[in-house]
Parts: C-alpha cells; structure tokens; sequence
C-alpha cells in the first residue's frame, strides 16, 4: 500500500529510480536537484543563496483567533500598511455567545485593521480558512504563509507554508523566512481508488506510515506519478491538507487540466500554468504510495497518526479499543474512561459523526455521503450527524443540487463554515463519547474535553463515506465499502456572488485615516525585558509525554476567546496537562520583578541555592521541560504564554515541529537541547554568560543544576540560529527587536 525509500530516488521517465542504481554523475545529480518543482518555486522567492532561504511570501493569510496579535504585534513594530495581500478570515471565533462580546470584538477590530492598513477581510461563516484560500488566491507557482497550521495549498500549485504569527509579521516588516534548503521527498501516486474510499482515507494512510518514523518532518513533499490523474481536485486538497499532520514543512503537486478546470471554474484562469518536475529530478528520499490498495481507514485516538484499517478494528474491536482505553485512562487519570463498552454484539456504536472544515467539509465529500444517505435515515438515538461545508458556495451548490434537502431528510443537521469541531469550539462531544469525524486532528483534549475536571471523549479520525455509511447504520460503524450506493455526482458550480456581495476587499487600498476599533479584551503585549548576561532558570513545569502538543500547551476551545488578550490567555497556559505550571511561574516572576527592584536575587531564591551564588547580572526566569514540544497548531500562544509568564527557554530532547520552535525564538526564549537533563520542577539551571555566548555564535552551553542544594553539570544546546534569531532572542522578543531597528 505505502512504501518508504529512505534513499536518495531520481524521477525518470515516469518512475522512481533508487540513486544507487541510477548511475548520475554529480553534474547531472546537480542538475536533477534543481528538476523537483519545489526548487524553481523557492528560487523564485529566496533573497539568499542557494543553501540559507531568505524567503519572501506573495501572500498572507490568518484567521480570527491570530490576526488581532499579528496585528497589533506588528503595530508595535512601526507598521504603516501591509505592504503584499493579507486576507483576515474569521472561521474559529465564530460562535459570538463564547466569552460575551469579545469574538465580535475582535471581527469588528479586523475590519477596521482591513481597512487601515489595506486587508481582504471575509465574515464570519462565509468560508473556512483554507477553502477561501484555494477558492479565491491559491496559484501555480506562488507561496502563501498563513498562521495556522494547515496552509496548504499544494494541489493547486502554491507552497504554502503554516507559521506562527511572529513569521507573518516579519513579512508585513519586510523581512525574510529564513531557513536552510529543506529536503525534499517524493510521494509518488500510481493506480486508482476504489468506491468508497475517499481522499482521508489516502490522508490517514500516508500520516501512519511517514509522522511515528519522523520521515518527513521539517521536509517538503512533492507529489508526482500517474495516480494524480485518478484523483478530482477536491480529493487532492484534501489529501494535501493533510500533510500536516506527516510533520512536513509544506507540499505541491503536478497540475494538469483537472487543476486548471478548477481555476477556470473559480474565475481564475490566468492563475493556472502546468507544473511537473523536469527528468529526471533528484528526491532525497520517497513515498510511493499505491492508490489501488487503499481502504477505508480509522485513526483512532489520540493523535492522527494513530490509523489502521477500519477492516483491523471491526475484526478485531475488543483489543484495540481495550489498548485505547487505556491511554484515555491514564489521560484522565482514572478508570472512568471507557470504550469497549462501545462493543455490543460484536458491534461497535458511536455517538457523533462529523464531517467538517478544510479537510471534510469539500463538495464531493458532502455530496458523497448525501449520495450514501439517500433514502436512509440517521436514525433516532444516540448516534448524531452534523456537517459544516468550507464555504457558502460550497453550500450553496449542494442545496442547488438537492444534496443539501437529501442529508436533511436523513436526520443530519448542516450547519455554516466553522472549524470549531476541529478544535473544541462545537460539537463537543459527551464525557466518554465516541466521535467519528473527517477533521484534521484527533489529541487528546482538542475536541474540548477537560480532564483535569473529570472529562474525556475520544475522537476518531475517518472519511466522510464511512462516516455516512456509519450514520447510515444507526450509529454502527460500517465501512463504505460495505454500502451500495452511486458515486455519480452532479457537477460543482462555484458562485462568486456570494463573496463579491459580502467580502470586503481592501488588499493594496490602504486607508490611513480609519481608526482601529478596540473591544475592552484587546490588550497589548506586555513589555518583555532583553536576555540577561548570566541566565538563572527555575523549572515550572516537566512534561513527560512522547510528544506534547501545542494544545496541551495553551488548550484550544473556548480559550480561543482570550487569544486577543495576552494576560488574560496566559492563566490557560498547560490548564489541561500541568495545572500547578501557572502559580510556580507566577512566583519566579514575582521572583525576578523583585530582583529589577533591588538590584539582587531574593532571599527566597539564594535560599534555595543554598551555597550556589550566581554572578552579578544574572536574570531569573521559568523554564518548561519537555522530550517533544510542539507537534500541531502553529498558534504562537503556545510560546508567547510562557513567555507572558516570565519564562525564558524551553528544554527539549527535540522539537516537534518548526515552527513552535521559531514560536519560541520569535518570542526571546532560548529553544535548548539536551537528551536527558533529568530535571523535576522547582530544580534550578544556571548558564553564565549566555548573552555573549549566544550573540558569538556559540551552540554549546555549560549548563549548573542546583537541586536541593546538590550541583551538577549537563550540557545545553541550540542547535542551528540565524543571526537575526539570535539578536530576536537576545533583544528579548521579535517586538523589541524591531523597535531598536537594529541587531542587540
């Protein structure tokens, strides 16, 4: 079904060649290197060399639970206008009743910004992020950057890249993405898809095999092979999208007159040209993935990665749910949690079935499962469907064709373009519920459980065809390809009315003279002070877990109502996974406030240094300690809280991704490495001299651990920083640094 080549492959005459047996000379590798798609892109937007990518977007893009603090960081940093298009969407803080006034607050603020400094700006539940970006500025050839994890647009022809906000203010200042020359891998498609298998199923197949092995993380994936063919476009956004969850950089795929159908659809034309490697092109490695051998899939909990046939899991129900209690169990931490009492009869019955957003919510998904359901009912118990389309004419069409009216008489409820069931903010489901959706991520707590006060669903990741096929059986989870049905569906139609009637367009119409418009939660950044030349960390918070993701560093849900008020979010900061973390951070920065005051460390802290003196000039901070930090959501809070909280640095055996790592930079903590520190909270790690030696270019730091009173010694790294990186840090945060206008 997959395959992992974890070699260098050339693409040559339509197949994928191992380097070992290709016998290139390295003026041809050379030449082959510069072959893949990828590389003519990133040439055509680097401002550095060929090694060290200084990249400039063609576009930006945020939702409403990021644009406020882009806004008003780059505000802070002298901003005037946005200088390239920026669309302001508003698809996560939709639900206004959340948090009073303060979601509103904010649309009503990202109109006025639109306007001032020049923004496409799209109303709440017109339109998802991602699909209003492929619908109306996706193309061939362009980058897009976007501050929310699941920017991809490579089915259309754009390497988009998901950052956290701080990388979006750099391009507003004029500045550059930077990083070195990322590897790329070849997904090579060949065959076709059975009926009933749809583009999660691919998705789900793919994440399995690449995200537990870490084979593409920080990578580009370029998807080539004559299975692109076999595939319309809404499956191949939808599996792009995705690629996410793989830990890859950023995708793009061949385009051929499936894709330029779609922009002449979309009344885009001009922004189609056909893209596809030149042969042959060198890959640092490759996936090849058999589309003809794909089945439905499940990803159980909690985490993308988690899938296995759905085949496996209905043969085999009793063990594998067993296996996911309990994790749950020790999630929760009790035996409460339960779902082999799902199993009944041998059958395993789910509650909710969801289909939604960037990844579910496309046409030929909805009217796929409509397709599925005509003629049958959803039935009356327990078990619950509810569908959200990306976009409004994505609705407008399945109500034009009479899928809309369908789903309706089967019992599920449509509702508008939300992406709240993806990340906590609607549908949540019961306390021990089993949920099946076609979203993008499964984590535990995304869904909007909260363990620390005794509540835990699961979430499953499936395709919307055995979603339907699920509903379709009263809650029992079937497979599509269990279920006859037609897979002939009536032709999309996209109608731009709708947006030229309600989408303001202001991108390049700056107008200076508007006044932004404040709601009482839209704070500032409060001020952060520069890095100190000695640096004396107290450890707030170990997190043990394999990989620690983003929402269980700042948790998602209704906290996204406080996004726009740094203090404020920051009380949420681990909530769900260390809720002590907030009050020892809160004293080490009471701790280092009074050292500013007194020109000294507190008696409190020499105290427990026992006979360790730091020198003079030495700064106090928090510090968390994790193996993997960071997997999922691009949001910069899961940094900026800490930060907010007086913390400094984070230690890591690695990072889980990119960009929480530029999160952490971005906001003047120092991302340290070190396998194995064993470290516990309230241990404290003295680094003298760490301002000098980070500003020369020093990558190892010797590093004192004083626990209660005993000292040792472990060796701290930082692995690789750019110079401006280095100065961010030392400034203290990507603000101050743009203030001063200068280097620290």
């Amino acid at each position: 079904m997959i395959k992992l080549i974890r070699q260098g492959v050339y693409y040559m005459e339509g197949r994928i060649v191992k380097e070992s047996a290709a016998f290139m000379t390295s003026e041809k590798k050379r030449r082959a290197v510069a072959g893949t798609m990828t590389y003519s892109i990133l040439k055509a937007h680097n401002r550095g060399d060929e090694e060290d990518l200084r990249l400039r977007f063609d576009e930006i893009v945020s939702h409403d639970i990021t644009y406020v603090g882009i806004i008003q960081t780059a505000k802070a940093s002298g901003m005037s206008k946005f200088p390239i298009p920026y669309t302001l969407t508003n698809c996560h803080n939709s639900l206004c009743a959340v948090g009073g006034t303060i979601n509103e607050d904010d649309h009503v603020f990202g109109l006025s910004a639109a306007q001032k400094y020049g923004a496409d700006y799209v109303p709440a539940h017109l339109a998802v992020i991602h699909q209003y970006m492929r619908e109306r500025a996706a193309r061939c050839g362009a980058m897009i950057l976007g501050s929310d994890s699941h920017t991809r647009y490579g089915a259309l022809g754009t390497l988009a890249v998901g950052e956290g906000g701080p990388e979006l203010v750099k391009q507003i200042l004029g500045k550059t993405y930077d990083l070195p020359r990322p590897q790329v891998i070849a997904v090579y498609l060949k065959g076709k898809l059975h009926r009933g298998v749809g583009p999660q199923d691919v998705a789900l197949a793919i994440i399995a095999a690449t995200f537990p092995k870490g084979f593409v993380k920080n990578k580009i994936l370029e998807f080539i092979g004559p299975g692109i063919a076999n595939l319309s476009m809404d499956f191949r956004n939808g599996i792009d999208v995705m690629t996410t969850e793989t830990a890859c950089l950023s995708s793009v795929w061949e385009t051929d007159a499936k894709t330029e159908e779609y922009f002449l659809e979309h009344g885009r034309p001009e922004d189609f040209r056909r893209m596809s490697p030149v042969q042959p092109a060198y890959y640092d490695g490759a996936v090849t993935v058999d589309l003809s051998r794909i089945e439905p899939m499940i990803a159980l909990p909690f985490h993308p990665s988690n899938a296995i046939p759905l085949r496996e899991l209905l043969e085999n129900p009793y063990e594998i749910l067993q296996k996911v209690e309990e994790e749950g169990r020790r999630i929760k931490g009790d035996d409460s949690f339960t779902l082999t009492d799902k199993i009944r009869d041998g059958k395993i019955y789910v509650e909710q079935g969801i289909i939604a957003g960037c990844a579910g919510g496309m046409y030929e998904n909805i009217a796929e499962a409509a397709e599925i359901l005509r003629d049958r009912e959803v039935g009356t118990g327990a078990f619950s469907l509810s569908i959200y389309p990306s976009s409004q004419p994505v609705y407008k069409c399945l109500v034009d064709n009479g899928y809309a009216s369908i789903l309706m008489d089967a019992g599920a409820v449509i509702k508008t373009a939300f992406c709240g069931p993806c990340f906590g903010a609607g549908d949540v489901p019961a306390n021990n519920g089993l949920s099946i959706r076609h979203t993008t991520r499964n984590f535990e707590n995304r869904e909007g459980s909260k363990p620390g006060e005794g509540q835990l669903a699961a979430v499953a990741l499936m395709d919307a065809r055995s979603i339907a096929a699920t509903a379709a059986n009263g809650g029992v989870l079937t497979s599509a390809l269990d279920v006859d049905y037609t897979k002939r569906l009536k032709k999309y139609r996209f109608d731009d009315r709708i947006y030229k009637h309600r989408v303001y367009l202001g991108a390049g119409k700056p107008k200076p003279e508007t006044e932004l418009v404040y709601g009482p939660n839209i704070a500032d950044w409060p001020e952060q002070i520069p890095l100190g030349k000695h640096l004396l960390m107290k450890v707030a918070s170990v997190l043990t877990d394999r990989v620690t993701t983003t929402d269980e560093l700042i948790p998602s849900g209704e906290t996204s109502s406080y996004r726009s008020n740094p203090a404020k979010l920051a009380r949420f900061t681990l909530s769900r996974k260390d809720p002590s973390y907030v009050g020892r951070a809160e004293e080490v920065q009471a701790a280092e406030e009074a050292r500013r005051e007194r020109g000294a460390l507190p008696e409190s802290v020499l105290k427990e240094l026992g006979e360790f003196c730091p020198a003079e000039g030495t700064v106090l901070g928090s510090v968390v300690v994790a193996n993997k930090p960071g997997d999922g959501s691009a949001r910069e809070q899961a940094a900026s809280c800490q930060r907010v909280l007086g913390g400094v640095a984070n230690i890591a055996a690695e990072y889980a991704t990119k960009r929480y790592r530029s999160n952490l930079i971005n906001w003047g903590m120092l991302p340290f490495l070190c396998e194995k520190p064993g470290l516990k909270a309230g241990d404290y790690v003295y680094v003298p001299d760490v301002r000098e030696g980070l500003l020369h270019g020093e990558d190892k730091f010797l590093a004192t651990v004083v626990s209660r009173g005993k000292t040792r010694q472990i060796v701290l790294t930082l692995g690789e920083l750019t110079e401006e990186e280095r100065a961010i840090i030392a400034a203290g945060c990507l603000i101050n640094y743009n203030r001063a206008g200068r280097k620290a």
